[in-house]
C-alpha cells in the first residue's frame, strides 16, 4: 500500500489533515519515487493533488542536517511561487523542514538565513537560478551541493520555448555545482503523448525519466454563443447574454488580450451597477499591478459565497488556487488545444463538481475555431509543441552568462562546457566556433591570450537585471492614482493627457504624463477606453484547421451551440457547398471572385506566414488572412493560376537563404520574437526565422501535394 511506504511524520501529516485517501496520482508517484531515483513526469488534471504526489514521497526520503538545499521548486511564475509556498509550507512545518522564496521580491532576510544554514525546500525561478549563477555563483555551490530533487512545476509552460531551452541549460549547470545527480520531478496538468518525449528531454536524462498518468477525466458541459462584435467594441447583445449566464455564480472570463479584459470587466461592472448586481469584477493580467493581482487572487480563494468575475489572461491559465470557480468563459477562440484545456481546468475543481464552459465568439471564423479545437479536445488530441535542437540564441545568452559567472574562461574550457550541455547538443562544434568569433568581433566577448572574458559590448548587455530573462518585456510607463500603483503599459499613441482609459477593470482619466519618470496619473472617471497592449494570437496547428474544414463539409449539429452559431455554420457551410472535396489532407476549396481568389488553405499559421512570404517574394499582389486561413491573390484583370508546383517558388526556395538575409536587412524587427537573436551572425539569425517563424519544408511540401479545387 502507497500509504504505508511514507515516513512516519509524513503519515501522521495526511492523517492529521483528515484526507479521505490519496489520489490515483498520488499513489502512482509515492510507489515510483519511493522505490527509484529516476526523473519522473507527473501528469494529472488541475487540481488532482500532483503537487502533494510530488512532496509526500520526496519530504519522506530527503535527509536532515546535510548542509545543503534538499529540494528545489522551479515554477514559471512567482505568483505561483508565493501561493504554493502556503501549501509547502503547511506541510513542511509539520515536518520541520524550512521552505524559502527565492526571487526578486522575496524576503531577503529569509535568503540570507539560507545561506547561513542551507535546508530544507527552496522555490525558485528560472530568472532567478540565471541571476544566482551570474552575481553570485558561490550562493550556488553553497545551498545546492548535496540536492537531492528538483521539482519543475507546470513543465508543459517549458517545453518548445525560449524559457524552456534556458532552464534545460540552467539544469546543466546547476548540477555542475552539486556532488551528486538530483532526480527531477516534472507536473503538468496538460502534457499530451507526442510532448512526453519532449518533457523526458528537458530532464536531460530521458532515458531515466518514466511518465506517470491519471487519465480520469472530470465531466465538462459547454455552450457556444454567437454575437458580432463591431468596431467600437463587444456588441451590447453578448455584454447581456454574459451577464446573464455569469452574475450570480464564480466565473474566470478569458478573453484573448489584455485590452478585451478590461473592456469586459469594465462593461460587465457597469451593466451590474444598473440592474443592482454584485460589484466585484476585476481584470487579472500582467500589466495590473502586482499587489492589486494578488488581493483579487486573495478574495477568490478565501470568498465562500459572494459571486464574483474575474476577466484575466493567461496570468490565471496556470495553477494558482483561486478556489472554487463554477464557470469559465473562453471569448473567442484559443489559438491552442492546450490552452482551451488550462482554461476549462479552472472550473469544477472538487472531485464532485462538473466544470462550465461557455465559449462566446465575436467574429465569423471564431464559432468554427473553437468548435475544432474542443472536439479535438474531447478526442485527447493535444497538439505537439515545436522544438528546436539548435537554439543558436539562446547559446549566445547562455555563453555570455557562463563566462560572467565563472569572471573568464578558457576557449577549450568553453567549448568542452557547452558540448556537454544537453541543451545545446544539436549545435556542431563549427556552429559554436563561428558564433563565438563572431561575439568577439562584436566585442561582446574579448580574447585575453586563451581566456575569454566579458567584451567592453558585452558589459552593456550582462550588467542589467534584463539579461536574466530571454523574453521580451515592454517598456512601460507606471499608472498612479493618488500615489498608489494601478498598473505598467506601454505608451499607445491613445494615451494622452485628458484621455480616458481602462485599467484594474475602472475608467480614469489621464491627468498628466511625466516622460521622464515613465509615469501616468490619473483620476477616476466614467467613460473610456482600453489601452492597446502588444502581443499576438500565436499559432496555430494543421490538426485543427483540418478539423475546422471537416466541420465545414460536414452536415452534423452539434447540441452544444446556440441558435446563432448554428446559423453562423450554416452560411459558412453554404459558401463551401459546391466542392467536390474527397480528401482532408490534401483538397483545398479556392473562391474565385470577380477580381479575387481566395485559397482557403487550412494548415498551420507557420505554413500559412511562409505560402504569404513566398509568393510576396514572387511580386504576386497577396494577402493573409490566418483567423480563416485564407490566401488572397489580387487578380488585378489579369488571370493568375496557383500552380502546385510553380517552378518560380522552387527557385525561390532554393534560393531563400538569400531571401531571408535581404529581408532581416530590410525589416530587422521580423527577429523581434527572439530576444537575443540579434547578437547572432546574420547566417544563423536565418536559420532562426526558418526553423521558428516560418516552415520551409512544410509549406514547399503543401504546394506539391495540394489538389486546388475552384468554385465560381
Amino acid at each position: 500500500m502507497a500509504f504505508e511506504l511514507l515516513s512516519e511524520p509524513v503519515r501522521r501529516y495526511v492523517k492529521d489533515k483528515r484526507w479521505e485517501g490519496l489520489r490515483p496520482i498520488q499513489v502512482a508517484a509515492i510507489t515510483k519515487i519511493m522505490a527509484s531515483k529516476d526523473n519522473h513526469i507527473l501528469a494529472s488534471k488541475t487540481a488532482s493533488g500532483k503537487t502533494e504526489a510530488a512532496f509526500l514521497p520526496i519530504l519522506s526520503k530527503i535527509k536532515k542536517g546535510t548542509a545543503s538545499v534538499q529540494v528545489l521548486y522551479i515554477s514559471p511564475l512567482i505568483a505561483l511561487i508565493n501561493d504554493q509556498f502556503i501549501r509547502v509550507e503547511d506541510l513542511c512545518t509539520n515536518l520541520d523542514i524550512k521552505v524559502t522564496k527565492w526571487h526578486g521580491e522575496a524576503n531577503r532576510t529569509a535568503k540570507e538565513h539560507l545561506i547561513k544554514d542551507p535546508d530544507g525546500v527552496v522555490l525558485i525561478t528560472p530568472e532567478s537560478i540565471e541571476a544566482m549563477l551570474i552575481n553570485r555563483p558561490y550562493y550556488a555551490k553553497t545551498l545546492f551541493n548535496d540536492l537531492q530533487y528538483i521539482i519543475i512545476d507546470e513543465i508543459h509552460s517549458f517545453i518548445g520555448t525560449d524559457r524552456g531551452m534556458q532552464l534545460k541549460s540552467l539544469l546543466h549547470r546547476l548540477q555542475q555545482s552539486t556532488s551528486c545527480q538530483p532526480s527531477i520531478i516534472g507536473l503538468s496538468a496538460t502534457i499530451g503523448l507526442e510532448n512526453f518525449q519532449r518533457a523526458k528531454e528537458l530532464t536531460g536524462r530521458p532515458e531515466e525519466t518514466i511518465v506517470l498518468i491519471d487519465n480520469a477525466s472530470k465531466k465538462i458541459v459547454s455552450r457556444f454563443h454567437y454575437f458580432e462584435s463591431s468596431a467600437t467594441g463587444l456588441s451590447l447583445d453578448l455584454l447581456k447574454d454574459l451577464y446573464k449566464n455569469t452574475y450570480d455564480g464564480k466565473v474566470l472570463v478569458f478573453p484573448n488580450s489584455r485590452d478585451r479584459a478590461e473592456e469586459v470587466a469594465v462593461k460587465l461592472k457597469r451593466i451590474a451597477e444598473k440592474v443592482g448586481g454584485h460589484s466585484s469584477y476585476f481584470s487579472h493580467h500582467s500589466s495590473v499591478d502586482k499587489e492589486l493581482r494578488e488581493s483579487i487572487e486573495y478574495f477568490a480563494k478565501n470568498n465562500k459565497h459572494q459571486p464574483f468575475l474575474i476577466s484575466c489572461t493567461s496570468t490565471l491559465e496556470l495553477g494558482i488556487d483561486i478556489g472554487s470557480v463554477e464557470k469559465v468563459v473562453q471569448l473567442d477562440a484559443t489559438h491552442s488545444i492546450a490552452s482551451l484545456i488550462q482554461r476549462v481546468g479552472r472550473s469544477g475543481r472538487r472531485d464532485d463538481d462538473e466544470s462550465v464552459l461557455l465559449l462566446y465568439s465575436t467574429h465569423p471564423w471564431s464559432p468554427l475555431q473553437s468548435l475544432a479545437c474542443w472536439l479535438l479536445y474531447k478526442d485527447a488530441f493535444i497538439e505537439p509543441t515545436y522544438f528546436s535542437d539548435k537554439p543558436f540564441d539562446i547559446l549566445v545568452h547562455q555563453v555570455l552568462s557562463l563566462v560572467k559567472e565563472r569572471q573568464g574562461l578558457g576557449v577549450n574550457s568553453l567549448k568542452k562546457e557547452f558540448g556537454e550541455n544537453f541543451a545545446f547538443k544539436g549545435i556542431s562544434g563549427e556552429e559554436f566556433d563561428k558564433i563565438i568569433q563572431h561575439l568577439l568581433h562584436c566585442d561582446l566577448l574579448e580574447k585575453l591570450g586563451t581566456e575569454l572574458i566579458i567584451g567592453i559590448e558585452g558589459e552593456k548587455v550582462v550588467n542589467t537585471k534584463d539579461f536574466y530573462t530571454v523574453f521580451t518585456t515592454e517598456p512601460n510607463f507606471k499608472v498612479i492614482h493618488a500615489g498608489k500603483t494601478i498598473g505598467d503599459i506601454p505608451l499607445p499613441p491613445q494615451i494622452i493627457v485628458n484621455e480616458n482609459m481602462l485599467l484594474a477593470a475602472r475608467i480614469w482619466k489621464i491627468a498628466d504624463i511625466d516622460y521622464r519618470a515613465k509615469k501616468i496619473f490619473v483620476t477616476p472617471t466614467n467613460d473610456g477606453r482600453p489601452p492597446i497592449f502588444g502581443g499576438d494570437g500565436g499559432n496555430v496547428h494543421v490538426r485543427i484547421r483540418i478539423k475546422m474544414l471537416e466541420l465545414l463539409l460536414s452536415g452534423f449539429n452539434y447540441a452544444e451551440l446556440d441558435e446563432r452559431c448554428r446559423e453562423e455554420l450554416h452560411k459558412f457551410r453554404s459558401d463551401f457547398l459546391g466542392f467536390n472535396i474527397e480528401d482532408l489532407e490534401y483538397d483545398r476549396p479556392v473562391i474565385i471572385k470577380e477580381r479575387t481568389a481566395n485559397y482557403y488553405t487550412f494548415t498551420g499559421s507557420k505554413i500559412n506566414r511562409t505560402i504569404h512570404f513566398i509568393m510576396s517574394l514572387a511580386g504576386i499582389p497577396v494577402s493573409l488572412s490566418d483567423a480563416s486561413s485564407c490566401i488572397q491573390i489580387d487578380l488585378d484583370n489579369d488571370y493568375y493560376t496557383w500552380k502546385t508546383a510553380d517552378p518560380a517558388f522552387e527557385k525561390l526556395f532554393a534560393d531563400i537563404d538569400f531571401h531571408l538575409e535581404n529581408t532581416l536587412i530590410e525589416k530587422p524587427s521580423i527577429l523581434n520574437f527572439s530576444k537575443w537573436g540579434h547578437l547572432l551572425p546574420r547566417i544563423y539569425q536565418v536559420e532562426i526565422l526558418k526553423s521558428r517563424y516560418f516552415d520551409f519544408e512544410g509549406a514547399m511540401a503543401f504546394l506539391r501535394s495540394v489538389n486546388w479545387i475552384q468554385h465560381y
